[in-house]
């Protein structure tokens, strides 16, 4: 028997909270056989994103998920739609080449943009507001460091902004000592952005199901089955949408390593409260390694999240999280004293996989028949995962190119 599945995510995160006040979307558990070109696993914003697109091309498509539709790992997520990557320019040049590491983040920027335009185009209510992004250095060694990385950048042709002194203060709201300003990012509720997506995928044609754990996957040289407690589908390919290798796919373990987030969320600032920090309406994140991030929400609470550490056992998930929230609200108060009073209304932690150059794999495994994969998206999961349903598309109808290999299992 396969070994159970970690939860995905630990206490409820704002975007639950507040999605008690809208009408709560309900899909039915699989309890029948059906046919599809396309069996999609996994019911978070990635396999939201391949249901629509493959759907909206004619594709005939199933999707299965074990819980709840967009309440694991999407539910835990910030929400942050950032073109960068979880590992700078600089890094990436070095072990793919400067021109491998531009068409990375040529993709995660197009990416960002046709995500957000997607949910513009259909209406679909997720707050969705664009937002510049502030990467920020601390020290002397990570301001140089940052210099060398915005220099390399902008030689590619990438747009950067370079902050520092006074206008970066006004920016952040307390003293760095230089930062890199990334125009066209945008945050969203990940939740409703998801519901929203997926009832977009139902009315292009997709068939979703929920509480549906799948229990085997058995593939043959002419299709594929998947099978639920209640039910199996039976497709051409299946792909595994599931954001991280599950035990199923053990094999696959070593290439990801699971990490744990923590997050915490303010109540709701007064005007004069929110003034007083000093922070732009921007996203903000630092050069440490796990790194911080910030961001406010529509309604004036101040998002901050980090302390990103190895998941730790089902036991001690509880006591990690306590620890991990106490850690980041004294790191946000010692960036926003004005804040050291105000209380927290939310705490969570989240779970996600990162890969060792922090790319996802998209595409198919030697080892695993009939089966694609969209998996490993680091800090990237919405824009990484938008950008998996495009991949994926044009890998199912033929259209193989050097993209592809960019983020293959072979890389």
């Amino acid at each position: 028997m396969t070994p159970p599945v970690p939860r995905l995510r630990i206490d409820l995160p704002i975007w639950l909270a507040h999605e008690r006040s809208v009408v709560r979307e309900r899909f039915p558990p699989l309890t029948r056989d059906l046919q599809a070109d396309i069996a999609v696993i996994g019911g978070g914003v990635t396999g939201a994103a391949v249901a629509w697109r493959f759907a909206e091309a004619g594709v005939n498509v199933v999707l299965v998920e074990g819980r709840r539709i967009g309440r694991g790992s999407t539910a835990a997520s910030t929400a942050l739609l950032m073109q960068e990557p979880d590992e700078d320019f600089t890094a990436l040049a070095r072990r793919y080449g400067a021109a491998r590491a531009l068409r990375i983040w040529e993709l995660s920027r197009e990416s960002t943009h046709e995500f957000s335009a997607t949910l513009d185009r259909f209406d679909i209510s997720c707050d969705l507001q664009p937002r510049d992004s502030v990467y920020y250095a601390k020290t002397a060694r990570h301001a140089r460091e940052l210099r060398s990385e915005h220099r390399k950048r902008v030689r590619a042709g990438l747009r950067a902004a370079w902050l520092e002194g006074a206008a970066l203060r006004r920016t952040v709201g307390f003293d760095a000592t230089a930062a890199i300003r990334t125009r066209g990012n945008a945050q969203v509720d990940p939740y409703r952005a998801c519901i929203g997506l997926m009832r977009t995928a139902v009315g292009a044609g997709a068939r979703v199901f929920e509480r549906s754990p799948v229990t085997a996957i058995k593939p043959s040289k002419r299709d594929v089955v998947v099978r639920c407690a209640h039910g199996t589908v039976r497709a051409s390919r299946v792909i595994i949408a599931t954001g991280y290798a599950t035990p199923y796919f053990k094999p696959l373990g070593a290439r990801f390593r699971m990490l744990t987030t923590y997050v915490v969320a303010t109540r709701r600032l007064t005007l004069s409260e929110r003034r007083k920090t000093g922070l732009d309406d921007v996203m903000v994140w630092d050069m440490e390694r796990p790194y911080h991030y910030a961001r406010w929400t529509s309604d004036r609470r101040l998002i901050f999240g980090g302390a990103d550490r190895p998941l730790v056992p089902a036991r001690q998930r509880r006591q990690a999280l306590e620890e991990g929230t106490r850690a980041v609200h004294a790191d946000l108060v010692r960036l926003y004293p004005a804040l050291a009073d105000v209380p927290l209304e939310y705490a969570w932690e989240g779970l996600f996989a990162t890969t060792p150059d922090g790319l996802p794999y998209i595409g198919p495994h030697r080892r695993y028949a009939r089966q694609l994969f969209a998996l490993g998206y680091g800090g990237n999961g919405m824009t990484f995962g938008f950008l998996a349903s495009r991949l994926l598309l044009d890998w199912y109808r033929g259209n193989r190119t050097k993209d592809h290999d960019l983020f293959a299992f072979s890389r």
